[in-house]
């Protein structure tokens, strides 16, 4: 009896309308999406009046949200707090990386721990950012990266340690790493985003969105504004190290091995950082006033 009904249903019409899905929609919902005209757009002409005066009104209020944060910090447009930089995201993702490199991570007494927490005492002294919890890693790991968490949670991946060399090489990772805690470059990243999606929420009113895709965007504003933070980063770290009392020589000398360690580099216009030669020829131009 079941397999006459398998058959029975088997050899109905895929064209009555119950398994007919476009029938279906236009008798029980006449309003549906098939039966929709595309919103079209347009563009900065003078019929689509209302979106301007739906630009006009947002970009007023957000220009004065945007001067009420850059007359605060008399610097760059930044509008997150400390306290929200070094919660939730961030917190996340420490505890992540406590998870993934668990075992890895070598004991504080180690000696490459404490080669690392030397030169990070030197550089935190001279930063001034002495009121913040540092916490200090070190990973057995071969990949050539340093960063630091806001809130001070500093990890180096031993990996980069051959081509530190020296301290005065490592004091060059870290305190350009350092230099980022100092000017907040998380917090000005973020930042920057959201004047980067305010402008596509913009341009959204007049043409369709989609002439504006991820990869643009990506490579006309936040990757340059990427490389913008390094170079700064770079400069700073090159005056912390400075009055640290490390050698600022030796860190051309530092890119220099990075560059031949590497075995290709992307080109500057897809990358986040600037090249190592473009860092060599600014630093090489800073030494003499550090």
């Amino acid at each position: 009896m079941f397999s006459l009904i398998c058959k029975r249903f088997k050899n109905i019409n895929s064209n009555q309308a119950f398994t007919n899905r476009r029938y279906f929609f236009q008798k029980w919902y006449p309003g549906s999406y098939s039966n929709y005209k595309s919103f079209k757009r347009e563009g900065f002409s003078s019929k689509n009046r209302k979106n301007w005066y739906i630009a006009a009104i947002v970009s007023v209020a957000a220009g004065a949200y945007y001067n009420m944060f850059l007359y605060q910090t008399e610097e760059d447009f930044n509008d997150v707090s400390p306290q929200m930089e070094k919660t939730g995201y961030t917190q996340q993702t420490y505890l992540q990386i406590m998870r993934q490199y668990k075992g890895r991570i070598l004991p504080l007494n180690h000696p490459i721990s404490r080669r690392v927490q030397q030169v990070m005492a030197r550089l935190i002294n001279a930063s001034k950012l002495t009121n913040v919890e540092w916490e200090i890693h070190v990973i057995d790991d071969p990949q050539r990266n340093a960063f630091i968490l806001p809130g001070g949670k500093v990890f180096v991946f031993s990996g980069i340690l051959p081509i530190c060399k020296n301290e005065d090489g490592l004091a060059v990772v870290l305190a350009h790493e350092t230099a980022h805690q100092i000017a907040r470059h998380s917090a000005e990243k973020l930042s920057f985003t959201k004047l980067v999606l305010f402008g596509y929420f913009i341009v959204s009113l007049f043409y369709d969105p989609s002439i504006l895709s991820r990869a643009i965007v990506d490579l006309c504003f936040l990757k340059p504004n990427s490389r913008k933070l390094e170079t700064e980063a770079d400069y700073i770290g090159l005056i912390l190290m400075s009055e640290a009392c490390y050698d600022p020589n030796e860190a051309p000398r530092l890119w220099k091995r990075m560059s031949m360690a590497e075995t290709k580099a992307p080109p500057k216009w897809l990358s986040t950082h600037p090249t190592n030669e473009n860092r060599i020829a600014k630093i090489n131009q800073w030494i003499p006033e550090v």
